[in-house]
């Protein structure tokens, strides 16, 4: 084992105690060595086009991530997390049942809905109630997904499985020449690191760096599956790629530098692929990438080590200089070419048709800062997370935005990297450091990675009352909990 296959083992499940992926770069990767390995298996699918009411019930399981440990664990419909959506334009009317001892909500991330249905920390649904919103979808095809959103229970209850993924399609991705085929050739992919000891045991016990720079794990969970392969057609593949982790960011590519297409972000379709080798991905951030697998080499999907952390906890900006002299890579999923399986689409696409949602520069009526905020406290591992010196207040709503209206949000950060997002509204990055977006945030969004500062142009066509609000957040869980949160109402 060379010097890079063993880095990539041992930065997956941290002591080696658990059967390990090893490995190294493309020439030593071949075909043989994912034989015997289990087939990733996708979210189980639910086509709320033919039932407009599907119901999601919380509900309580017991989940074997690796080896024989039985881990308790919550899910919808299942033991760990949630079915996956799919859904087009019209009328959706889901039925939320609870059947936990605890609160939940189901906060629908990335659907552009009113906040009397949005499902934040201000809907619980208590142990044996239900909450049936009348939803209209009326926004372009895009990956979006729900999970639950009570204050103060986000972080711990989404790393136990309350989460799943939707799929809002318009049914054009032929006349795309899109994969859509759903688990052979469109693969949806939940990304999450777990903290699971040499027993197989998950834990979620925060110590003070935890609380400091968010929950993270030592072993990758795809789709909430351990040690699987993701097997392929010898031809284009879509992955839709969702970072549920708690806190983790990742910065995806694959070992042997092939280079994809990245074809849509959070809200929905580019106007234009873009190609590239390396995509970041911030906790809520979703991406839709095509993959060239033709030549029938087996490929592994990596992440460069998480911008916030470093060896021995270091934080932030300071671990950069580490990654100079440390190889923090890891493996993510590698996928194997299943000759059995046709390769339907063969070639990228030039052209695409982006989200038909437009936002000008030139209608934005004001501009607002946003400072996410790391006190002492908040350092110490205690309290001092707040937006502009605010932590979050259940009872204060922080601004009222006029319905209709278009504003620039100008976030900042000077502690960490956070992933901000705003519930109920898409935007545009303007700026990132007083420089152009990179490539990969260049499409309309709900969550995006500020480091430093960043400029977005939001648009608000959502109504809020004052006693249903959005939400605006650090999206690393642990922050939004300790109160890197605020409040908005749109009328």
């Amino acid at each position: 084992m060379n010097r890079r296959q063993f880095l990539t083992a041992t930065s997956v499940v941290g002591l080696g105690a658990i059967g390990l992926y090893t490995f190294g770069g493309s020439s030593s990767m071949r075909a043989a060595d994912l034989e015997g390995m289990p087939r990733l298996k996708m979210p189980p699918l639910l086509d709320a086009r033919a039932d407009r009411s599907p119901e999601l019930v919380a509900q309580k399981g017991n989940t074997v991530f690796v080896g024989n440990a039985a881990n308790p664990t919550f899910g919808f419909n299942q033991p760990y997390l949630g079915p996956t959506l799919v859904l087009d334009k019209g009328d959706f009317n889901p039925v939320i049942r609870n059947e936990l001892p605890t609160p939940v909500s189901v906060h629908w991330h990335g659907l552009l809905v009113p906040g009397e249905h949005d499902g934040g920390p201000h809907i619980p649904v208590n142990r044996g109630e239900e909450w049936s919103p009348e939803i209209t979808i009326d926004q372009p095809p895009a990956t979006v997904w729900y999970h639950t959103h009570i204050h103060e229970r986000t972080a711990q209850d989404v790393h136990k499985g309350l989460a799943g993924i939707m799929h809002l399609t318009d049914g054009r991705d032929d006349d795309r020449g899109l994969p859509n085929r759903y688990g052979v050739d469109d693969l949806t992919l939940v990304l999450q690191d777990r903290r699971i000891d040499e027993r197989g045991f998950v834990s979620y016990r925060l110590s003070m760096p935890d609380l400091m720079h968010g929950f993270t794990g030592n072993t990758m969970l795809v789709n909430g599956q351990y040690g699987t392969v993701g097997a392929v057609p010898g031809g284009i593949v879509r992955l839709r790629l969702i970072n549920g982790s708690n806190a983790r960011i990742y910065s995806l590519f694959f070992e042997d530098n092939r280079a994809f297409q990245l074809i849509a972000t959070d809200a929905g379709f580019l106007e234009k692929p873009a190609m590239m080798s390396k995509l970041p991905l911030s906790p809520g951030e979703r991406a839709e990438i095509l993959v060239d697998f033709s030549d029938g080499k087996p490929a592994m999907l990596m992440s460069g080590g998480d911008q916030n952390q470093g060896p021995g906890g270091m934080m932030g900006r300071m671990r950069g200089f580490v990654d100079q002299f440390v190889d923090r890579d890891f493996a993510i999923l590698p996928f194997a070419v299943d000759e059995g399986m046709e390769a339907r689409i063969t070639k990228f696409p030039d052209e695409l048709d982006g989200a038909d949602i437009t936002l000008r520069e030139e209608d934005s009526i004001r501009t607002r800062s946003f400072s996410l905020d790391m006190g002492m406290m908040g350092m110490m591992g205690g309290g001092g997370f707040a937006i502009n010196g605010e932590p979050f207040d259940m009872s204060r709503v922080n601004l009222e935005v006029a319905l209709g209206s278009t504003e620039t949000w100008r976030i900042s950060s000077s502690m960490l990297s956070h992933p901000f997002h705003i519930h109920g509204a898409v935007f545009k990055v303007l700026s990132e450091n007083g420089r152009r977006p990179q490539s990969h945030n260049q499409g309309l969004k709900d969550t995006v990675l500020v480091q430093d500062q960043i400029d977005l142009l939001v648009r608000f066509d959502k109504p809020a009352s004052r006693e249903k609000p959005f939400m605006y957040h650090c999206h690393i869980l642990e922050h939004e909990d300790a109160g890197m949160m605020g409040q908005f109402s749109v009328i």
